[in-house]
Formats: C-alpha cells, structure tokens, sequence
C-alpha cells in the first residue's frame, strides 16, 4: 500500500477541548458549582440519550428541535433513542422516576453536561455542546422563579460575561396562551403574503415563533400583532409582577420584553434569557423559564418547575479574553541525566509519590531533558520549587522566585517545601 493514509477529523460542529481551553471550562465549572450548591442544588447527571418519545412529548412535536435537530437512531432492539438535545425534560423524566415528589419541595437540582443538535454549526453554536443547567421543582413560589434568574446573572457576573442584557416576559397559562395563538394565528393569516416562508409554515404548528423571525416584511407584520401580556390573567399577572418586584428589590436590571419567546412547547408563566452582543446575531448565553405542566405530561403528579441552561461555550466567548491559568506545581522533580545516575528517576518517582500524598501539586521529568531544559520547562510551567536530585541521594532545592538554592537530603524535601508554604 502506497501512499499515506487520509487524517480523520471530528465531525463538522464538534470539537476537541485541549489544554487552556480546558482549564477555562473547569473553571466555569468550579464556580457553578460553588455558587450552586450553595444554593441548595444539588448535582444530577442524566444519560446521554433517552427514549425518543420523552422530546416528542415533553419539548413538544412542533418545535424545531423534534422536527429537524434531533439525532435519533434505533438500537439493537428497534428502541428508538435520542441523544439528548436539552436537560430540562430528562431532569423530570428522573423526578419521576425516583419518586422525588415525596423529598421536601422544591427538589433543586443543577447539571453539567453535553447535549446534541443537527444545527447549522456557527461560532457559538454547536452540534455537540455543553450546558449548566439548574432545575427547581415541586414549588410554584415567584421567589424560586426570582431565585433562579438572580443565580443565572450572579454566574454570569462571576465569570465575567459583560454586558449581558436581562430580557423577561411571562407567557401566562396553557388556557391564556391558546386564546392568544388563534388571535395572531387571524393576524398573521391576515397579512401571509407578506411573511416569510417559515413563518408561513408555522402558523398552524407554533405561531410564537414568528416572533424570532429576522425577515424584514415579517417584522413589519407584527409590530401590529397582538401581545401575549394583554391576555394574561389576574393570576399570573400577579405572579408576574411579584417575580418583577423581587428582581427589583435584589437590584438585578432586565427589559420587559413582551415578543420574547422561548423555542420549546413546556414554557409557562416566566421566561428569561440573557443575551451578549460579542456573540453576534447568536446572542443568547442563557435563559429559560417555568414549566408548570412538564412533570405531568412526563407520567408524574402534578409539579410546577423552574429553570434555565447557559451554553458554556457561548459563556467562554463572551466571557474574557484570557482563559485561566494551568494549575502550577508547588515542586518539580529534576534528576542529573547520567550514566551512573540511572536510578534518579525512581528515586524522581518516589519524591514525586510523596509530595503528593502531602497535598502538593507535583511534576516530574519525563522526556529526557537535560538538566538545563528541565529548569526551563519548569519555569515555564510556573513551578515554585525545583528539587535537582543527584546520583549520592541529595537534593538541590530551589526556589524559583527568590532564586536562592540549597542542599538537603532527598527525604527531607517535601518537609521542607510544606514548611515554606506555611511561613508564606
């Protein structure tokens, strides 16, 4: 065979996470969980694909996600699988599932995780991508909706994701809503020759949607439409304008946006969602909403649900420009590359070994250098200590911001560097 072989490549809309790429994502993910748990979330992991039939009824059969951007394949059983294209309706599928509804209300509960959708893959947007996600459920309190929209801007804020603008609308109750959708489902018939071919297509199926349309002659067609907070009732337009209050008293600005509509069928009442013009016409860093009915319609009792779900890649985007630093070791182990010195990486490995066990962050030499590259590279990875062992069992220890070195026994070296750290 001639010739050499072709490279692979991921498959177009995915990637490989590597090296500070990777610290930026645990850190991200470090104070997620820090601010979250200390919310009283608690962390859930869900598989990486459900029965097909739990996006078809829970996300809703009209939505774009179940009609175009599922990836859906039938096992060796003719199951029908999904990978998963959103969190909320798995997190309720395992409410249900593991009997949650007899814990202490409202069960909060947050993930991190990959979801999948067959999308046009752009900056920002991916046909593999991450998620933080937190979930509320059981309690239909404004305060948890306030609670969840205030968590989401404190993560934000945290990382550094400025200026975000706060969009907030309520969508009132299923009833509400229907009332709503035959009003400008008359409107948009009135005046189809001028909408876009989508929109065209969608009256039926999910009319809202209109609202996320960018075609010119569309957006002229409903600056006339109806709005959806003219039918809400007294009800939710109370719980509406506690959830407001509560946002106002814990000083977290947003935009009343009446057009705002959420791209899945379980919304009820709050939606929210935070948007960054670094992300260009891809704006959305987060949002979501509350989700009276999903638990129900997932086979459950009858369970009010809040959350939401940031793309942490889009986090990563509007976030800083400089991804954190890798964790650098308190010692790096160095060893003479000589003839008479074959044993130094064993003794390395054992010093190494014992650092470790004493809480420290520890590196050794591991390609060959020679002593002088092993001192560069351990400046370069930003260590504070260097121990240079030598052929009789002693060591060098050096301290690479005072510069200054000294000589003490192998065994005596990571006493040494613990007892540095604590007079620090």
């Amino acid at each position: 065979m001639s010739g050499s072989a072709a490279k692979i490549k991921v498959p177009r809309g995915t990637f490989d996470v590597l090296g500070e790429d990777a610290a930026a994502r645990a850190a991200v993910e470090s104070r997620a969980r820090a601010l979250l748990e200390g919310a009283g979330y608690e962390r859930i992991e869900t598989p990486a694909f459900e029965a097909t039939e739990l996006f078809a009824r829970g996300v809703g059969a009209s939505t774009d996600i179940v009609q175009k951007e599922m990836y859906t394949f039938a096992d060796a059983s003719q199951r029908s699988l999904t990978l998963r294209p959103e969190g909320t309706a798995p997190v309720c599928r395992a409410y249900v599932e593991h009997g949650m509804h007899k814990r202490r209300q409202p069960v909060k509960l947050w993930y991190l995780s990959s979801f999948f959708r067959h999308e046009r893959a752009q900056a920002g947007r991916y046909r593999q991508f991450w998620q933080v996600g937190a979930e509320a459920l059981g309690s239909e309190d404004p305060a948890v909706d306030a609670e969840s929209i205030a968590l989401l801007a404190h993560l934000l804020g945290d990382l550094g994701v400025a200026p975000v603008r706060l969009r907030l609308s309520s969508l009132g109750s299923p009833a509400a809503r229907a009332e709503y959708r035959e009003q400008l489902q008359r409107h948009l018939r009135a005046h189809e020759d001028r909408l876009s071919q989508d929109v065209r297509a969608r009256i039926d199926l999910n009319p809202l949607r209109a609202f996320d349309s960018d075609h010119p002659a569309t957006r002229a067609v409903l600056e006339s439409a109806p709005l959806l907070r003219d039918f809400l009732v007294a009800e939710d337009a109370a719980h509406f304008a506690e959830v407001r209050a509560m946002l106002d008293a814990a000083g977290v600005p947003y935009e009343l946006d009446p057009t705002l509509v959420r791209g899945l069928d379980y919304y009820t009442r709050t939606v929210f969602e935070f948007t960054s013009e670094k992300l260009g016409a891809q704006s959305g860093v987060g949002g979501g909403g509350r989700y009276d009915g999903l638990v129900e319609q997932l086979a459950g009792p009858p369970t009010p649900g809040m959350g939401w779900a940031a793309g942490i890649e889009r986090i990563l985007l509007a976030g800083p420009a400089a991804p954190p630093a890798a964790v650098a070791p308190d010692l790096f182990v160095a060893f003479e590359a000589v003839t008479e010195a074959r044993h130094a990486p064993r003794v390395a490995f054992v010093l190494l070994a014992e650092a470790r066990a004493a809480g420290l962050t520890a590196q050794m030499e591991l390609a060959g250098r020679s002593l002088k590259g092993q001192l560069s590279h351990a400046n370069a990875l930003g260590a504070r200590y260097v121990a240079i062992l030598d052929p009789d069992g002693a060591a060098a220890l050096k301290d690479m911001a005072a510069g200054d070195q000294r000589t003490l026994p192998a065994d005596a070296v990571v006493h040494a560097v613990l007892r540095a750290q604590h007079a620090l």
